[in-house]
């Protein structure tokens, strides 16, 4: 019979394409991961991978096979959860993804509650683009991911807890004085950098104003707003960030200003993403209501000393 720890061995290899990373992910002996799946293999009758010296691949039906490991591992998973959910919350681990653009800006804000009221919880984060997140809760290798909507995420389900507008970032020698609000027609389109492709950001920022991506191409292709942040600092444009980043990128002490993009909003929303029929949906509503509180009230004090400071 095809045993759990067959299908977690499996899978780790086709993560790792290599059968002593796999081991050391499953903390076991190469020796005895090989001997799994060698007999995986066998009470199968199919070869799952093709192994020489130098690579692992997957073959055919070892694609079909993982497939439904992956279900099976997910079911698994979620049939523990179900057994403890009645329980305290948060007496397992939490595997959290989220995307570069908002983990850097949210976590300062909220982890710092989450840990006084729930101290002995274990938070495992996971920094990444919000496709393969995506591709991560599909699998089961994540719990949950906290991403910027609208996004496509056909199959899975979120629900929000925090909804922001824009802000346009320009050097104070160069921005109008005493400006608060500013609409896309009056902005510098071949001044305005954005994040390279791929960050869902860039296309929030494009959907807001309502450009084109070629239009708003000013030749920089950066991965990180700290980096369109240090070229407005050396007067090399000028760029657009999120509300909740804003106090950690302008600060009264630099030389810029953040001016209201007034556009109609909300400009985008974070949510958690989460598989349907995830188990431990109740303890993620718990962390929902910490998270906008602590939002509504940081990035409301944040909002007020950068309008005064502009």
């Amino acid at each position: 019979m095809i045993s759990i720890k067959q299908i977690h061995y499996a899978l780790a290899i086709e993560k790792t394409l290599h059968f002593k990373k796999a081991a050391d992910l499953c903390n076991v002996s190469q020796s005895a991961l090989s001997t799994a799946i060698h007999e995986l293999e066998k009470q199968l009758g199919v070869m799952i991978f093709e192994r020489n010296n130098k690579q692992v691949l997957v073959t055919s039906n070892g694609r079909l096979i993982l497939e439904r490991a992956k279900r099976v591992k997910i079911e698994l998973d979620e049939l523990v959860q179900i057994a403890q959910r009645d329980k305290k919350p948060f007496i397992n681990p939490l595997t959290l993804g989220v995307i570069p653009t908002v983990g850097p800006y949210l976590l300062p804000k909220v982890l710092p509650e989450v840990r006084q009221q729930y101290p002995s919880l274990k938070l495992n984060i996971i920094e990444d683009q919000s496709h393969v997140l995506v591709e991560q809760i599909r699998n089961g290798e994540i719990d949950a991911a906290i991403m910027a909507l609208p996004y496509p995420i056909d199959g899975l389900m979120s629900f929000d807890f925090w909804q922001e507008d824009f802000y346009w970032v320009c050097h104070k020698d160069e921005c109008p004085q005493k400006l608060q609000e500013i609409t896309s027609e009056e902005l510098a389109i071949d001044e305005l950098m954005l994040l390279k492709d791929g960050h869902c950001l860039k296309e929030h920022a494009l959907a807001a104003c309502r450009f084109k991506a070629r239009k708003s191409d000013s030749g920089f292709d950066s991965a990180s707003l700290y980096t369109l942040i240090q070229m407005v600092a050396g007067k090399l444009g000028t760029t657009l960030v999120p509300h909740m980043a804003i106090d950690q990128l302008v600060t009264n002490e630099s030389e810029l200003s953040a001016i209201h993009l007034n556009e109609p909003g909300p400009h985008r929303t974070i949510a958690f993403v989460i598989r349907p029929n995830f188990a431990r949906a109740k303890e993620l509503t718990l962390l929902q209501n910490i998270f906008t509180k602590q939002l509504e009230r940081k990035c409301y004090d944040s909002r007020n000393q950068t309008i005064a400071s502009s």
